[in-house]
């Protein structure tokens, strides 16, 4: 199956049953689909804790779950599945290039570059913080790397990093989303690790027009920069996705520590605590939105967290006999919505790699012959899909 033959089965499996992925448990205290799928639900909410772990954590095993209940989505996991990429053996590249780089982010610095093939030209390394990739692949591949970056410290400091190292690495301090900005040079190899959403589409979009001949990128926060709904690069697609679609797509904890995870547990419950007593006071039914909570706000008791959001809210202080029981809902409510996100689950791989494949057939249709693998497993990085096009 080509990348456009892929392109347009997930496509339509995305755009047929969108009800069941565009759905936010969080904000319906049941999804339509609850009335139509009642076997599906039931199921879901009997999970004992071990089984809802797993399959939030396993998109594949959420979405043979979910099949068994939608006998059409039976063939949406291979859709879905990508191949792991040809990786070259990476030779020594000295004892300085690693410096300042955490553990898991240098085994996904050499996984990529140990999975984008040398094409000979100088390399742009896009928005590229300090550098780290830049400076590994100048060493690997002994040719002269330029790094784009928006952040002047991040420069300075990658220009040390480089020297310390004898990288034949420069920097450019740039905003490459501005028009006003240089374009690519002609004729280089561009890579790109973890560039966010507009930060990638620029990117794609303008490889063609700027003469790049090879291009390595790893997508990440798909979701940034669309503004209300995601505007596909390859041309007119059935399925509609909203930011918070989007943002689906990257929700994956599985590199999150296990305080990190108790914590989100607390931080939802806390927050749904907080909307059960709004409904309650106010009288409706719907999800009301309210800004970000600040992290300060939910180190404390849920009493305090209370206090704080119905004074920022303007809603009145429930009485203090009452906030142990709106804990307790907050709670049942965020096991309930664990529960059936499960569904979403099922769908969030499929909409990254429809989101990826979007860049991949649009750098089809700018000429380029151009692959979709993966260059990691999952635990150095859910984000492992690597696009790799070289120009025809």
């Amino acid at each position: 199956m080509t990348l456009a033959q892929r392109q347009r089965a997930l496509d339509e499996a995305l755009a047929a049953f969108r009800p069941l992925w565009h759905a936010q448990p969080f904000r319906e205290i049941r999804p339509a689909w609850c009335a139509r799928w009642p076997a599906l639900t039931a199921e879901l909410l009997a999970l004992g804790d071990a089984e809802q772990r797993h399959l939030a954590d396993d998109g594949e095993a959420a979405a043979h779950f979910v099949a068994r209940h939608i006998g059409e989505l039976a063939g949406l996991p291979e859709l879905a599945r990508v191949a792991a990429c040809p990786s070259a053996a990476m030779p020594d590249p000295g004892p300085f290039w690693s410096w300042e780089i955490p553990g898991r982010k240098q085994e996904q610095i050499v996984a990529f570059a140990a999975s984008a093939a040398r094409s000979g030209r100088p390399v742009i390394d896009w928005c590229g913080g300090k550098g780290h990739l830049g400076r590994l692949l100048a060493l690997h591949w002994q040719v002269a790397v330029t790094t784009l970056e928006i952040d002047r410290i991040l420069c300075a400091d990658g220009a040390l990093l480089a020297h310390r190292s004898s990288a034949l690495q420069h920097f450019v301090e740039t905003d490459v989303t501005q028009t006003e900005s240089p374009t690519l040079p002609t004729g280089r190899h561009v890579v790109a690790l973890h560039a966010c959403g507009h930060l990638h589409r620029q990117l794609v979009e303008q490889a063609a027009a700027c003469g790049t001949v090879a291009l390595d990128l790893a997508p990440c926060c798909y979701y940034r920069g669309i503004g209300d709904d995601y505007r596909p690069l390859s041309g007119k697609l059935r399925t509609p996705v909203a930011a918070d679609d989007a943002r689906l797509a990257v929700t994956e904890a599985v590199t999150a520590a296990p305080r990190r995870l108790r914590q989100r547990d607390r931080e939802m419950a806390w927050k749904l605590g907080f909307d059960a007593w709004r409904r309650q006071v106010g009288g409706y039914h719907d999800y009301r939105s309210f800004k970000p909570v600040p992290a300060a706000w939910m180190r404390g008791r849920f009493a305090d967290f209370m206090v704080l959001m119905t004074q920022r809210e303007g809603l009145a202080l429930p009485a203090a006999c009452l906030l142990g029981e709106l804990e307790e809902r907050g709670w049942q409510r965020q096991r309930e919505v664990m529960r059936l996100s499960i569904v979403r689950n099922a769908f969030r791989r499929p909409l990254e790699v429809w989101l990826a494949l979007d860049l991949a057939v649009r750098l089809e249709n700018d000429g380029y012959a151009v692959t979709l693998g993966r260059f990691c497993e999952r635990r150095l990085t859910p984000r492992n899909l690597l696009i790799s096009a070289r120009l025809n």
